[in-house]
């Protein structure tokens, strides 16, 4: 059930992040977007865990400031993978990808304080 949550979340993220940043553009069915966000969850799952390792000098000498940088290349690769797949998801250059990425972000962040998490919700109720 949080995997399908999760993908709603991404979906309207990226939803938001077509609709207010130049650049972020999509071109096709609101069906097709949940496709484009479950490649963007995939991809942040394989991939980014593998950017952070590898950028870890920038990480740490930026303290952590960096991660806007991989966030934005997340959405960037995120982007030319649903173009080879034909998705209609598109980014037109770096500063785009860095705006909708900071979208992104933000919008995914508080849907997940709104939704919150059924574990933790759990633990709570069992502890009192």
């Amino acid at each position: 059930m949080n995997f399908i949550i999760r993908v709603l979340i991404n979906t309207a993220a990226l939803y938001l992040a077509t609709r207010f940043v130049d650049g972020v553009s999509y071109d096709g069915d609101i069906r097709f977007l949940l496709v484009v966000a479950l490649v963007f969850g995939v991809l942040n799952a394989i991939v980014r865990p593998i950017l952070k390792l590898l950028t870890f000098p920038f990480l740490i000498l930026t303290l952590g400031l960096f991660i806007f940088v991989l966030n934005a290349v997340m959405l960037w690769l995120t982007a030319k993978v649903s173009d080879s797949f034909m998705l209609g998801f598109h980014v037109a250059d770096f500063w785009s990808a860095f705006k909708g990425a900071l979208v992104v972000t933000v919008v995914s962040f508080v849907l997940s304080l709104v939704v919150g998490d059924d574990s933790r919700r759990k633990v709570r109720i069992e502890r009192n």
